[in-house]
């Protein structure tokens, strides 16, 4: 294994971590709205357990991606989760035109993501194009 590989390798995995904290961030966001205020205790309960996880994958995924980028995919892939989860799951209202933003909000993950294997590239000494 050379050490571009290992590299991708490893950013592959930071990647990964960060999907999952992603994942755990809209657990999160589910868990909080349905303990009612930390009111009912099965949700009250899962909602810890989905911070302390989402915290922890995060962290690991941050070893390696830069923290704005890391974070905005976080938080943009979190927010549009937990609001197209909280539509079917909670009956939570969802409008087309807060659909529209919500793409929006996708397209600049999905281009930050893009900015980050072109940054990766660069570094490495391969030409883009």
């Amino acid at each position: 294994m050379t050490t571009t590989d290992g590299m991708n390798r490893h950013n592959g995995r930071a990647w990964t971590m960060l999907l999952l904290a992603s994942a755990f961030e809209i657990g999160y966001a589910l868990s909080v709205a349905g303990s009612k205020a930390f009111t009912v205790l099965g949700w009250s309960v899962s909602a810890v357990v989905f911070f302390l996880l989402t915290l922890y994958a995060l962290s690991v995924a941050l070893r390696t991606i830069d923290v704005g980028i890391g974070y905005a995919v976080w938080a943009g892939i979190g927010s549009v989760g937990a609001a197209a989860l909280g539509s079917v799951l909670l009956d939570q209202p969802l409008t087309m035109t807060q659909t529209f933003w919500l793409g929006v909000i996708i397209a600049g993950v999905v281009w930050l993501k893009l900015a980050d294997s072109a940054k990766g590239q660069l570094n490495e000494g391969h030409v883009l194009g």
